[in-house]
C-alpha cells in the first residue's frame, strides 16, 4: 500500500509539474504590439488627426507607426513625440495652400511674374524652366516646415525617433514601392507626398521617387513587416476600387521597346488596386471616416476642423474595440 501511495503521490507531482511548464509556454509573456497605418488621402489627413485623438484618449500608443503621403506627415511627427493636439493645432492654423504649393507672399500680389526661371501667377509658381524634372512644385517649403518641426523634437533622422517609424514612397521609373526606414526624415516624408506631375520627384540614394500611394496608400502588409500582432489603420479613401487583370498588348510591347515597360504595366494592371484591396481587409481594426464632400485639396481651417471631428466620430464608434485592445494588453503584461 505504501509503494501505491508513494506512486500516486508521484505521479500528481509530475503531473502538476507539466501543467506549471505548459501554463507559462502558452501563456502571453507580454503585450501585443500594435501598429498604426495611416493611408494617403491630401488634406483629408485631417480626419486621421481626429483618429489620434480618439487613440489617446483610449490610452493606446502604438509600438510602430507607417504612412503613405499626408498619413507620412501625420504618421513622421506622431512618432516624433507630437501628440494629437498639437497636430490638431498645426493642421488648423497652418496655410497649407501656400505651404504646400510654395507660394510666394512677395509675389501674391503680381497676376504675372517670371523670376529665377519661374513663371508665378498671384505668387502660385505654374512653370518651371529652370529644372526639366516631371512636376512643377518643389515642395522646399513643406519640407523645411518638416525639418523645423522635427529638430524641435531632437528627430530629425529615422534612428532617433521614440515610435519606430516607415514611410511609403514610389520609384517613378520602375513603378515599384520603396519603404524608406533611414537617413533623413523631412526629405523621406517629402518624398511620399510628391504627387507626380505635381511635385518635383525627390532623389534618394540614386533614386528619383514619388507618391507612395501610387504603389501603397495604406501600408498595412508594412506595418506587418516592422512586427505588428495588431494593426490599427486609417483609411482615407471613399470609393473602393475593383482589382484589375494585368494583360499583354500592343501597348505595353512598344512601352518595353522604349523603356517605359514598368509604367505602362502600372497603369494597365494597377498593381496599388490589388494591394490596396487586401491590405483593407488584412487589417484588425478599420477606420474609415466618410469624407464624400473633400476631396484632397480641402485645405482651410474651417474644413480641416470639421474633418478631424469626422476623424473622431468615426474612431469612436470603434471605442469598444479599442478599449478591449487596450484592456487585453494590460492583462497580458501583469500575466
Amino acid at each position: 500500500m505504501s509503494s501505491k501511495r508513494f506512486t500516486f503521490h508521484g505521479i500528481g507531482k509530475l503531473l502538476s509539474l507539466s501543467f506549471i511548464i505548459c501554463h507559462f509556454s502558452f501563456s502571453p509573456v507580454g503585450a501585443q504590439k500594435i501598429g498604426l497605418v495611416l493611408g494617403g488621402g491630401g488634406a483629408k489627413g485631417g480626419a486621421e488627426v481626429g483618429v489620434l485623438k480618439v487613440l489617446e484618449e483610449a490610452g493606446i500608443r502604438p509600438d510602430y507607426i507607417v504612412g503613405t503621403s499626408i498619413g507620412s506627415i501625420v504618421g513622421g511627427l506622431y512618432a516624433a513625440g507630437y501628440s494629437a493636439t498639437e497636430l490638431e493645432n498645426m493642421f488648423t492654423q497652418q496655410e497649407w495652400l501656400s505651404l504646400l504649393t510654395d507660394r510666394r507672399a512677395d509675389l501674391s500680389g503680381e497676376p504675372y511674374k517670371v523670376k529665377d526661371g519661374v513663371t508665378y501667377i498671384f505668387g502660385f509658381p505654374v512653370i518651371d524652366n529652370s529644372n526639366s524634372a516631371f512636376g512643377v512644385l518643389r515642395g522646399g517649403r513643406v519640407e523645411q516646415v518638416l525639418d523645423s518641426m522635427l529638430a524641435a523634437k531632437g528627430c530629425v533622422e529615422f534612428d532617433c525617433l521614440p515610435i519606430p517609424f516607415r514611410c511609403v514612397a514610389a520609384s517613378m521609373m520602375e513603378a515599384e514601392e520603396v519603404v524608406l526606414s533611414k537617413g533623413t526624415l523631412p526629405r523621406a516624408i517629402r518624398a511620399s507626398m510628391a504627387i507626380p506631375g505635381i511635385f518635383k520627384p525627390v532623389e534618394i540614394d540614386g533614386e528619383k521617387l514619388v507618391d507612395g500611394g501610387m504603389m501603397n496608400n495604406l501600408p498595412v502588409d508594412v506595418c506587418r513587416d516592422m512586427g505588428a500582432d495588431i494593426i490599427i489603420a486609417i483609411d482615407l479613401q471613399q470609393e473602393k476600387p475593383k482589382n484589375r487583370e494585368s494583360k499583354d498588348n500592343l501597348i505595353t510591347s512598344l512601352a518595353d521597346m522604349v523603356g517605359l515597360g514598368p509604367i505602362a504595366n502600372w497603369v494597365m494592371s494597377r498593381p496599388d488596386i490589388t494591394k490596396y484591396n487586401k491590405n483593407r481587409k488584412s487589417c484588425d481594426i478599420y477606420i474609415n471616416p466618410p469624407l464624400p464632400d473633400y476631396d484632397a485639396s480641402s485645405f482651410g481651417n474651417e474644413s480641416m476642423m470639421r474633418m478631424i471631428a469626422v476623424g473622431q466620430q468615426s474612431a469612436r464608434q470603434q471605442l469598444t474595440a479599442l478599449k478591449n485592445l487596450k484592456n487585453e494588453n494590460s492583462l497580458n503584461t501583469q500575466q
